[in-house]
C-alpha cells in the first residue's frame, strides 16, 4: 500500500464515525474524507458555530455536537446525548505546547486534553462502539515521560514541550493498553493508534512565544498540509483488516510525510507496567472505570 490515499477509502455507507476536533487541521480533512466515502460524521467540536462551519464545507451526511476535552462534564454529556451506535471513534483533538494552564478539573492542559478527556470519552461510548477506537499520538511521544506521581505537573517546573510529549506518549499507551484489553475479553473491537508526522495545521501557532513565528514558516516550507497529514488516520480507521495495536504514520522519511503505513514506535510505549498503572491512575483522575465489552 506504498501509494494508499483517500482513494483507498472503503465504502463506508451505514457506519457512523465520531472525530474530536473536526472543526479543522487532520480533523477536519479525516471528516472530509469519511463523510464523502458514505459515513455519517459526527462532528465533535469545543466550538459549534466553527464546527457548524466547517461541517456546511463537507459532502455527505454530518452533525455537529459540542464537546470540551478540557471539562469532564462537557464528556459526560455528549456521551449521554448521543444516542446512536458509534462504528469508529477517532480521538483526534489536541493541543501542542501551549502555556501552562489548567482544565476545568484542574489536569494540566495538554494531558488533560490530549489523554484525560479521549480517556474519559472513550470509556463512555465503548458500550457503543462496533468496531474500532483510533487515538491520535505524534512523533513527539518519543520524547515523552510519564510521571505518574506528577502527571499534571503540580511539583516539576512546567516544561509545555515535555508535557505534550507525555500527553501523546500517554495516547499511544493507551491506545496499546486498550488492544491488551481487548484481546485478554475475547473481543473482536480494535484499539489502533496513527500519528500525522509534520503537517500544517493551526497546532503550531498556540506555544504564545517567538516559536509561533518559526514554525508558521517551517508549515510552509516543509510541512505537508492537513490533507496528507489525515491520511494516517484515515488508513487506521478505515483499512478493513488492519489489526489492532497498530500504529500508522507516513512512510517517508523520518515518518514526517508519505503515505501511510504501520510504523514502530518508541520502547517505552510498550512498558506494561506503565500502561496499566496509566490507566489506573486515568480512572481515578476522570471518574471513569472503563469495562471492555464483549463484541464477537
Amino acid at each position: 500500500m506504498a501509494s494508499w490515499s483517500t482513494a483507498d477509502v472503503p465504502d463506508l455507507t451505514g457506519r457512523t464515525v465520531v472525530v474530536t476536533g473536526a472543526n479543522s487541521g487532520i480533523g477536519l480533512e479525516a471528516a472530509r474524507a469519511l463523510a464523502a466515502a458514505g459515513a455519517h460524521v459526527v462532528l465533535a467540536c469545543r466550538n459549534t458555530a466553527k464546527g457548524e462551519a466547517a461541517a456546511a464545507s463537507l459532502t455527505g451526511s454530518t452533525e455537529v455536537r459540542e464537546l470540551d476535552l478540557a471539562d469532564l462534564s462537557s464528556v459526560g454529556r455528549f456521551a449521554a446525548d448521543l444516542d446512536r451506535p458509534v462504528d469508529v471513534l477517532v480521538n483526534n483533538a489536541g493541543l501542542m505546547a501551549v502555556p501552562e494552564q489548567r482544565t476545568a478539573d484542574g489536569f494540566e492542559m495538554q494531558i488533560g486534553t490530549n489523554f484525560l478527556g479521549h480517556f474519559a470519552l472513550t470509556g463512555l461510548l465503548l458500550p457503543r462502539i462496533t468496531d474500532r477506537v483510533v487515538t491520535l499520538s505524534s512523533l513527539m511521544h518519543r520524547i515523552g515521560r510519564i510521571d505518574l506521581d506528577d502527571l499534571n505537573w503540580e511539583r516539576r517546573r512546567y516544561q509545555r514541550w515535555l508535557a505534550y510529549g507525555q500527553s501523546k506518549l500517554a495516547d499511544l499507551m493507551f491506545a496499546y493498553e486498550l488492544q491488551h484489553r481487548f484481546v485478554a475479553a475475547g473481543s473482536l473491537l480494535r484499539s489502533v493508534a496513527a500519528h500525522p508526522g509534520y503537517a500544517a495545521t493551526n497546532l503550531q501557532t498556540r506555544t504564545g512565544t517567538v516559536q509561533d513565528r518559526f514554525m508558521a514558516i517551517a508549515n510552509r516550507v516543509v510541512a505537508q498540509d492537513a490533507a496528507a497529514g489525515a491520511l494516517p488516520t484515515l488508513y487506521a480507521a478505515t483499512v478493513p483488516d488492519l489489526p489492532g495495536g497498530t500504529y500508522v504514520g507516513p512512510g517517508g522519511p523520518g515518518e514526517t510525510r508519505g503515505a501511510p503505513r504501520p510504523v514502530g514506535s518508541g520502547r517505552a510505549s510498550h512498558d506494561r507496567a506503565v500502561q496499566r498503572a496509566l490507566w489506573e491512575r486515568a480512572e481515578a483522575l476522570t471518574g471513569v472505570s472503563i469495562a471492555v465489552p464483549v463484541r464477537r
